[in-house]
């Protein structure tokens, strides 16, 4: 059962007793009309509660209103159950008196008064309204809002903004180098002066470098196509999205060893390898290159 909450107990006790009922735990307060002193009551004569059927006076509110439907505004309506609790808890009371009484009147031999039970509380208050205890209770104290945290944001100014700092740092190191490293054209082919070593540009020097090692067609197809394919299946082999390197050891270490890899004979085919093509070492035989 729901407790019932202070203010709405203690609503109900004031409006007994300006209409005169008995209110529980106190003693009953006389009548607004046995105060005033009637016409003619005996002393001991229990005052009667008004009526909405006519009197000499008027009801306390100025209206007809009864126990179970109090005049007033909306928000003065005792709720139904309230009501019905107070109907029954009266029944069993004024039963179990009277069965007493007739008990002792006729030693045991009378007949026992029959109670009339009041019907189960429904869910409709006087006037058709309705109403819950959880509508004296703020909604912000039960009610907990949380933002759940994302990770993303939005492409401007997050993104372009990076981007276009990277933009300007790499333009200003191409202009730097551009002007500090001499870097002229060479003439036009000759062939009839072949220059010795013929080395490839940088990015093709590291499949120059696997064409002295092996076959071409190890060298130039199998080794490279193989490579290609490892690379384009990583994604389908380790389907994991998380962004942290610790859950993508199997993507990271392929792109580190073929990186490595590449690096390696790069490296190479530019610094240690001298006329012929042949292996030499720069701080003995000299710089091979040129760019």
């Amino acid at each position: 059962m729901a407790e019932i909450p202070e203010h709405l107990l203690q609503r109900s006790k004031d409006r007994r007793k300006a209409l005169g009922l008995p209110v529980e735990g106190e003693d009953a307060a006389p009548a607004p009309e046995a105060a005033a002193g009637g016409g003619g009551a005996d002393a001991g004569t229990p005052p009667t509660p008004p009526t909405g059927g006519g009197g000499d006076e008027p009801p306390a509110d100025g209206g007809d209103a009864t126990p179970e439907e109090p005049a007033g505004g909306g928000d003065s309506r005792i709720p139904a159950h309230l009501l019905e609790r107070s109907k029954k808890r009266r029944a069993a009371k004024a039963g179990g008196d009277d069965a007493a009484a007739a008990a002792s009147a006729g030693g045991g031999g009378g007949t026992a008064t029959a109670v009339k039970t009041a019907p189960p509380p429904s869910g409709t208050g006087p006037g058709g309204h309705t109403q819950r205890l959880l509508t004296v209770v703020k909604s912000g104290s039960i009610q907990q809002t949380k933002v759940d945290a994302v990770d993303k944001v939005h492409t401007w100014p997050h993104l372009l903004s990076v981007e276009f700092a990277a933009l300007l740092g790499i333009t200003a190191l191409v202009t730097i180098f551009s002007a500090l490293v001499r870097a002229p054209l060479l003439s036009g082919a000759d062939f009839n002066a072949t220059p010795n070593p013929s080395k490839a540009p940088w990015y093709f020097l590291g499949l120059q470098e696997l064409l002295t090692m092996f076959h071409p067609m190890i060298a130039g197809v199998t080794l490279p196509g193989v490579a290609l394919i490892i690379l384009g299946a990583a994604p389908y082999v380790d389907t994991n999205t998380s962004l942290k390197p610790n859950n993508r050891k199997f993507l990271i270490a392929m792109f580190t060893l073929f990186l490595a890899f590449w690096a390696v004979l790069t490296i190479i085919g530019s610094f240690f390898r001298g006329a012929g093509f042949n292996f030499v070492f720069p701080w003995n035989d000299g710089i091979f290159f040129e760019l």
